[in-house]
């Protein structure tokens, strides 16, 4: 570890950077109610301001893969950075829900610079054999976000009123500026000879996504963690408006069954010392499935409650925390000087697939949550499907074996 002065410090670093995009789809949640009254709208209208967010992220990573290769890692987080400032601070101030939408869209191009360079700096720092451990350390501190930031959204929905959630959002997107200038290593220094126009850039993109490892853990790894964004689009109608539950509960709810992720990502460090990333990914994605089956069933057969509800969601979400680091990555082992083009591109599909995932629910009635419950289940049947078939065609392997060997791309 000759690169970082101080591992620990780097590596929290990273996770604030990871976790601004989590914090601004979290904070805002338990404030849809009154920030739908204050627009003169309804709460499946603000959740579009949630979908355009999924698809400015989504789009965002595509353009910051080839600027973080190009100029370093730095120089395109710091104007990522700038931008989501301002644009928060914009949002607090909106009167209408077509400008909420909109300018959650440029927010979500800011924050995705964060998110990014995080992927590829860990590329860069830290050894191969490493990287999934170092993922399961971001998913702490991302994790944090569900259980932090819906209870103090809506501690200050309550007390000062939705723009508050904005502003403080502004404000931890200066900190989180200040934080990468003063601590953050720079990472792999800038490729030169990275081209910028488009035709380069498409086929940079291509290179990455015909790497057989990559396009099968990414796809695992998106359609798998968008069953999570299913249940973050439905989350807000269901307990609000179905179970009827206060905006402080609600933040409660939020916080309880983001613990589960909270532990998992951590008992994966320790797993990963017996087994590799393969065997645990497909042990969780049966998991998964079972979960999300029993889950569908008891609301269709109206035999759960709220509590009932609160621990199969918290299940769910508990075994994604395996999936989700230790498919990640696998999916970037093989890069090296590409490591922020396929950053961006894993990054990308898997916030599309959610924005995608996220739009179906919001426009769904929510009933009695079985359309959420249904999506979650289809999105992890069709990952585990994806594993299959990379371990049929010879590219998952879970058997026990030393780290894969980078692939430099040119």
């Amino acid at each position: 570890m000759e690169r970082l002065k101080n591992k620990w410090v780097a590596i929290l670093s990273l996770g604030l950077l990871s976790a601004l995009g989590p914090f601004s789809i979290d904070m805002y949640l338990p404030g849809f109610n009154e920030i739908a009254q204050s627009l003169n709208t309804t709460v499946p209208d603000i959740g579009l301001s949630l979908s355009s967010f999924f698809i400015g992220i989504s789009v965002g990573q595509l353009i910051y893969g080839p600027l973080l290769d190009r100029f370093g890692r730095k120089l395109p987080l710091y104007i990522g950075l700038g931008i989501y400032f301002f644009t928060t601070l914009a949002c607090s101030m909106v009167k209408s829900v077509d400008h909420l939408i909109l300018l959650r869209f440029f927010e979500a191009l800011g924050s995705c610079a964060g998110m990014v360079a995080a992927r590829a700096l860990v590329r860069d720092l830290f050894p191969v054999n490493e990287i999934a451990k170092v993922f399961s350390y971001l998913m702490l501190v991302i994790a944090l976000s569900p259980v932090l930031a819906p209870t103090f959204g809506g501690y200050l929905t309550t007390w000062l009123g939705w723009p508050s959630i904005f502003l403080t959002l502004a404000g931890i997107g200066l900190l989180t500026l200040i934080v990468s200038w003063l601590w953050l290593p720079d990472g792999n220094k800038p490729d030169t000879e990275k081209s910028l126009k488009p035709l380069p850039i498409i086929k940079s993109y291509l290179e990455v996504a015909k790497v057989p490892q990559f396009y099968i853990f990414a796809a695992v790894s998106a359609v798998s963690f968008s069953g999570l964004y299913a249940y973050i689009s439905g989350s807000a109608d269901l307990f609000l408006n179905v179970y009827q539950v206060s905006q402080k509960e609600y933040g409660l709810i939020f916080a309880i069954i983001s613990l589960g992720m909270t532990f998992a990502g951590q008992l994966n460090t320790f797993l990963l010392n017996k087994f590799s990333s393969e065997q645990i990914s497909f042990t969780a994605l049966i998991v998964q499935i079972i979960l999300a089956s029993v889950l569908l069933i008891l609301i269709s057969l109206n035999l759960i409650g709220l509590y009932s509800m609160i621990a199969m969601i918290c299940a769910y979400l508990a075994a994604l925390g395996f999936v989700f680091p230790n498919t990640s990555a696998l999916s970037l082992t093989p890069f090296s000087r590409n490591a922020g083009t396929a950053s961006a591109l894993m990054g990308a599909v898997q916030l599309g697939i959610g924005a995608i995932v996220a739009g179906v629910v919001n426009m769904i009635p929510n009933q009695n949550g079985r359309p959420m419950a249904l999506i979650m289940l289809i999105c992890v049947l069709i990952s585990f499907g994806i594993f299959l078939f990379g371990r049929k065609s010879g590219i998952v392997n879970t058997k026990k074996e030393e780290a894969i060997p980078e692939i430099r791309t040119s």
